[in-house]
């Protein structure tokens, strides 16, 4: 096993970022590239977690993984010995135990659905465990479920930032206004952050309607990732995106948005906001 996050450094309150949209709207092509520009940058531990049954996220970010959440808690459920061994260790070493490695990054991999039945005790108990695990982090990155089901579930619990990825399609809007509710209506997200990632943009006349859905809620568009060759080519080649050139637009435009959000992150370019006014709720 590992040297212990613990031995290594003391617990801090890092900063979490949730990424979330609808199916195929780019969560974990973002949440990629902002891991490689993270990891590359060097100045915060990082740990990313794909929350997303789907388990893309460690493809983008060409890793291997050997074992989920999902497989500790069907171990904890099925296994009375398996069960007692792992109640007896502490549970951020349990976590630990599922950890990837990448370069200059962690990974946790959340895995598939629960199985049917009830077992809140364990659910508390991984719960308990990402959360005092991501405290030994600088930023945690959360590639979320597709839709607004997955924001007031565990891995997403005390966020600081929730970006929304959508593209201009009304489908694409409709979405990001039902996740966005879902956030506003939530108490506990009061103090959270959330802005827009506009992805797959062509030209800014075909970005109107989701721009003024923007004005209407009253949410920021972080920014706008254009349609990116890069992007195809590598998807087909079955390429991690974590290593897209620099030059690519979509890292480019992803950097900036970066700077927005991670102060401590410095990047190459300069930052071009784009700020919406506040008003109504979607």
């Amino acid at each position: 096993m590992p040297e212990s996050i613990e031995e290594t450094s003391s617990p801090t309150w890092g900063k979490k970022i949730a990424v979330t949209g609808k199916g195929g709207s780019g969560k974990t092509m973002l949440t990629a590239i902002m891991t490689g520009l993270l990891a590359k940058d060097n100045r915060s531990k990082l740990l990313a977690i794909d929350a997303d049954s789907a388990i893309n996220l460690p493809y983008a970010l060409g890793i291997d993984i050997k074992q989920t959440v999902a497989e500790i808690r069907s171990q904890m459920i099925k296994d009375p010995k398996a069960r007692a061994e792992i109640k007896d260790k502490n549970i951020r070493v349990v976590m630990e135990e599922a950890l990837e490695s990448g370069a200059g990054f962690k990974l946790l991999v959340m895995g598939r659905p629960e199985g049917p039945g009830c077992y809140c005790a364990i659910n508390d108990l991984l719960k308990y465990g990402i959360d005092r695990l991501s405290k030994h982090f600088d930023i945690t990155l959360i590639d979320c479920e597709a839709g607004p089901e997955q924001i007031n579930r565990r891995v997403v619990n005390g966020v600081d930032i929730i970006l929304i990825v959508t593209d201009s399609s009304a489908r694409g809007i409709r979405v990001a206004g039902s996740i966005l509710s879902v956030i506003q209506d939530d108490e506990s997200m009061k103090h959270t952050t959330t802005g827009l990632v506009l992805n797959r943009c062509k030209a800014k006349t075909d970005d109107r309607l989701i721009v003024e859905s923007a004005r209407r809620w009253g949410i920021e568009i972080f920014g706008r990732i254009p349609d990116d060759e890069y992007i195809t080519e590598y998807d087909s080649a079955g390429k991690p995106l974590i290593n897209l050139p620099r030059t690519s637009p979509s890292v480019m435009a992803i950097e900036e948005i970066l700077k927005r959000i991670v102060p401590s992150f410095k990047g190459n370019y300069e930052c071009l906001p784009v700020k919406i006014q506040q008003g109504g709720r979607p």
